[in-house]
């Protein structure tokens, strides 16, 4: 199965998906290339130092979301990806986005879907009084984390917590998850 990471930022559940990689983790797996919308982000550097293509492509060179959705589905195209997963990918991404790639996208999400859609998922699990939080694997559809859950992870939240200490509690989490999922769903374990 060949899978394209697509990131925005420094790219911690890429590494994980690399480690897992190098120590033969992945099942069916293999990480093809990472694709960026921002041309720093730490995550493509973690990519080349794995000797795994990178792209970059700024979504501010583009003068509207869907413009920039269809150059990235041209630029996915080239790595000829069996799945894509959005690690850490900061984008809306639009319908025709979506629907071209239907049933190759997955996302990471940090709180326990349905709860919690959308930014800002650590200080509102504290300010609601949950007792836990954690990470969800879901497949992408156009409603903004509302597709089908493939895997989640809970993560106690504690006395004292703070958005940061859960925050790091949680993506210590997701790079469990991430690799766990995409190497079940390569072989055949999940769909």
């Amino acid at each position: 199965m060949r899978v394209l990471s697509l990131i925005s930022g420094g790219g911690t559940n890429l590494q994980a998906l690399i480690n897992s990689q190098n120590e033969g983790l992945l099942g069916n797996a293999e990480l093809v290339g990472v694709i960026s919308n921002v041309n720093n982000a730490f995550g493509l550097e973690r990519a080349r130092q794995a000797a795994i293509r990178t792209s970059t492509l700024p979504h501010s060179q583009f003068s509207d979301r869907l413009s920039f959705d269809l150059a990235l589905i041209e630029v996915i195209r080239k790595y000829d990806p069996d799945l894509i997963a959005l690690s850490g990918f900061m984008r809306i991404l639009t319908i025709d986005f979506v629907t071209y790639f239907a049933n190759k996208l997955i996302n990471i999400h940090p709180s326990l879907l349905p709860k919690y859609k959308g930014l800002h998922t650590h200080r509102r699990a504290i300010e609601a009084g949950d007792s836990t939080a954690g990470a969800t694997v879901h497949w992408v559809t156009e409603q903004l984390d509302g597709g089908s859950i493939i895997r989640q992870i809970k993560v106690p939240i504690l006395s004292g917590d703070t958005e940061g200490t859960l925050k790091a509690r949680v993506l210590k989490a997701e790079h469990q998850l991430l690799p766990e999922v995409i190497r079940d769903l390569s072989l055949g374990v999940l769909s």
